[in-house]
């Protein structure tokens, strides 16, 4: 059996389809998380500071990117998608997109 990054074992069953096709979700800058959220209907709602509020129908809450740092840090770009609606498959089928 493999052995985990922890010191646990898996039978390799159960990592079957565990993520094995998705990269790594890492920091981007701000402008291209914009047009992400743009290509998924988002429209930018008002901006104050270093912080840009975009807002969908349908969708309660608005999404607020922060442009400094310039790269969003992964955290930030997770919590938005998950505000949004937003799957991970979705999301690299969307950055692929406007890239």
């Amino acid at each position: 059996m493999p052995l985990l990054a922890v010191g646990y074992r898996a039978s390799p069953s159960r990592l079957i389809g565990w993520r094995l096709s998705l990269p790594k979700i890492t920091p981007i800058d701000y402008r291209t998380l914009i047009r992400i959220f743009e290509a998924d209907g988002f429209t930018i709602k008002r901006q104050k500071g270093d912080h840009i509020v975009m807002t969908k129908p349908g969708i309660l809450r608005p999404v607020v990117i922060t442009t400094s740092p310039r790269k969003v840090p992964v955290t930030h770009i997770r919590t938005n998608l998950t505000t949004a609606g937003i799957s991970r498959e979705r999301y690299f089928e969307l950055l692929e997109q406007v890239k």
